[in-house]
């Protein structure tokens, strides 16, 4: 990494309060500029977020936002409404609220002295969320956009749901981690003593799980279409850089946007990153010049200069060479590969059936098959990727191909189709594409899942018929993969995937006719391509910043069984970075865990718990500390949701609140 501590311009810091259109709320900013923009100006760069600039994200931010001021950018950091210093309540994600409130923010750094009228926003994550759906909302000063680890469906490529099923491990950890980060109180040395206490009040007071609004809504309505860009990706007229990582759950997203929307305002990067910016150097690499990259994208859309970007492929996409499975890799083997258009003209789809029996086979995995799927959303720890897959695969029915006589390379969404009947009304079916080595080794090259309720559409609840034999037909998440020869492909069908997909309330059991199901893979022939190459990381110098070790550092996966009760336990640290001390004295420190627990031939016996205590200290400022539990769980009819949270302030309860909901089990 190099560290770029002299620029062009000259960087001041200045932090602004922005009116919004209500008039009574205003959000809290901080801008970094080049010190002369007022008599030279520049256009603006908006970052977007709920994750508070004053600390939580605060050290990534130092990392990019004045590195693009001194490129001759005022790249400004926004905390939304409700949250970090900002004032109001917090809302949902992504609610109207929110999306105007950055229409505001936009046409505001539009108007500002310093700024040529142009604006550009980006962001990973929820950021990177906003930056699309503000853009399809078409503020008139947006014209660009860089869009990292982003999805542009946010009910079937997000927390909540996937393939129709619901989306056990985040469904609950995320809404958990928001139950506890929407708690945090302002920041006195931005908003004052005297006004610390009544916001704070005012958010605990209007707070309400997004648990309960999430499994309100299992299929895809309206309320999942707001916000969902691939519902009219014909709104969006601002230039999109979208860009994704293949250890990364949002990476279709890259694949969709570059294929739906026009070829002259969109290119597309997909490397082997997990859910980071590429150039923070976390696993897996290797990191790019991603600030470099996007400096090029800014200076073509904002300034009107030529940098070539869009003479770059459409899409420049990473292909792994194969590895031994692993939980971490600090850099995957392989190679850029870029391509004119996409569905890619160089790749050919090759169908294999699974099979060659007529006879059904029979799937019925024990619940607590994909205890050994990996972190959903890996973020650079060591314990983020699956682990080898033997295990799994033995819980699971297994169709392999005979050994490869040569390199097959694949890029884009796999497509398996199977001949299935369901022993229940409702049921859910995964398949998992694995590289088998010779040694026995397999490595999970992607996978896939279907809720057979929503075999017909998102949008609606069809039950099976037992004792009826249907095609059903689902995508596995995109991939750049080589399998080399003397492996085996193996795809392995299982109808249970717990924690990330909720089982169904009845225990059930899927026939698969081989000989009638297939898998399709996308080949990409190699061809002579130009070389795609990137800068080195290159940011401003590090925030200082100092991180503690836990006296006894805990797993952060752990799995037991109870050999008794049957019983399978996964206990998760997230660790988002734990406990730290700022320059200016202020100490946060934060601590949670997921807990998920089922019995192997029971799905009513599925629990999820996410349990969080922060607390953030800093001299007179005294003490703040937030403890919350969110539970779920479920009988046969009904979903059972408590949640809980404390506040308190020196000691003294702020608040104190307590959630206990039921909601139906429609369709999941």
């Amino acid at each position: 990494m190099k560290y770029r501590e002299q620029f062009e311009r000259q960087v001041v810091r200045e932090d602004v309060w922005i009116p919004t259109r209500d008039g009574n709320t205003r959000l809290h900013a901080r801008v970094w500029r080049p010190a002369d923009a007022e008599s030279d100006p520049v256009p603006a760069l908006l970052e977007y977020l709920p994750y508070r600039k004053s600390d939580w994200t605060a050290p990534r931010d130092a990392q990019r936002h004045p590195w693009y001021a001194g490129h001759g950018y005022a790249s400004v950091r926004v905390d939304i409404r409700g949250h970090g210093d900002s004032e109001g309540v917090p809302g949902d994600e992504y609610d109207v609220q929110e999306l105007a409130d950055g229409v505001d923010v936009v046409n505001w750094l539009a108007a500002q002295p310093w700024c040529t009228g142009k604006v550009g926003m980006f962001g990973i994550s929820w950021g990177g969320f906003n930056s699309l759906q503000i853009a399809a909302l078409a503020p008139e000063p947006l014209k660009a956009i860089v869009t990292v680890c982003s999805t542009d469906d946010r009910y079937d490529n997000d927390v909540h749901y996937t393939g129709g099923a619901l989306l056990g491990i985040d469904m609950l950890a995320w809404a958990g981690t928001m139950l506890a980060f929407a708690s945090r109180p302002p920041d006195p040395a931005n908003v004052g003593h005297d006004r610390l206490l009544p916001m704070w009040r005012e958010r605990l007071e209007a707070l309400e799980p997004f648990l309960h609004t999430w499994l309100a809504h299992q299929q895809r309505d309206d309320y999942w279409r707001h916000g969902s860009v691939c519902e009219d990706y014909d709104a969006i007229d601002a230039a999109v850089l979208a860009v994704g990582g293949w250890h990364d759950p949002y990476r279709d997203t890259v694949l969709r946007l570059v294929e739906h929307l026009p070829g002259d305002r969109v290119r597309g990067l997909i490397g082997p990153w997990s859910h980071q910016y590429p150039d923070r150097g976390l696993p897996p690499g290797p990191a790019i010049g991603f600030l470099q990259e996007t400096l090029r994208w800014w200076d073509q859309h904002l300034k009107g200069i030529d940098t070539g970007v869009m003479r770059e492929p459409l899409l420049r996409a990473w292909i792994n060479d194969p590895v031994p499975p692993a939980t971490s890799y600090d850099v995957m083997p392989g190679r850029w590969v870029g391509d004119a258009d996409w569905p890619s003209p160089s790749a050919t789809w090759d169908e294999r059936p699974l099979g060659t029996g007529e006879d059904p086979v029979l799937v019925r995995s024990p619940q607590h098959t994909g205890l050994d799927a990996g972190r959903f959303f890996p973020f650079g720890n060591a314990s983020d990727l699956p682990p080898d897959q033997r295990e799994e695969d033995g819980r699971s029915v297994c169709f392999d191909s005979a050994p490869l006589t040569e390199r097959v390379e694949i890029l884009g969404r796999p497509r398996v189709r199977l001949r299935l009947d369901s022993a229940t009304p409702r049921a859910n079916v995964v398949a998992r594409l694995c590289d088998v080595a010779p040694d026995g080794s397999s490595t999970l090259v992607t996978r896939g899942v279907l809720n057979l309720l929503s075999r017909h559409g998102r949008d609606r609840a069809v039950e099976w018929m037992p004792g009826t034999y249907e095609d059903v037909a689902f995508e596995l998440s995109g991939i750049g993969y080589a399998f080399p020869p003397g492996h085996r492909i193996r795809v392995a069908v299982s109808d249970a995937y717990w924690p990330w997909v909720w089982p169904h309330g009845e225990r059930g059991e899927l026939s698969v006719v081989p000989a009638r199901s297939s898998l399709s893979l996308p080949v990409r022939e190699p061809g002579d391509e130009p070389p795609i190459r990137f800068e080195e990381p290159e940011q401003a110098p590090p925030l200082p910043v100092t991180y503690d070790l836990p006296a006894e550092p805990r797993p952060e996966r752990l799995v037991t069984h109870d050999v008794a009760t049957g019983e399978w336990t996964l206990e998760v640290d997230p660790n988002y970075g734990g406990s730290r001390t700022y320059a200016d004295g202020l100490r946060y420190e934060e601590s949670a865990r997921e807990t998920y627990r089922i019995r192997r031939d029971d799905p009513l016996s599925a629990s999820a718990v996410s349990e969080w205590t922060i607390r953030l200290t800093r001299g007179e400022d005294g003490d703040a500390e937030i403890v919350t539990r969110t539970e779920l769980r479920a009988t046969a009819a009904d979903f059972i949701m408590d949640s809980r949270i404390e506040a308190r302030a020196n000691g003294e309860t702020v608040a104190k609140r307590a959630w206990h909901r039921t909601t139906p089990r429609t369709s999941v």
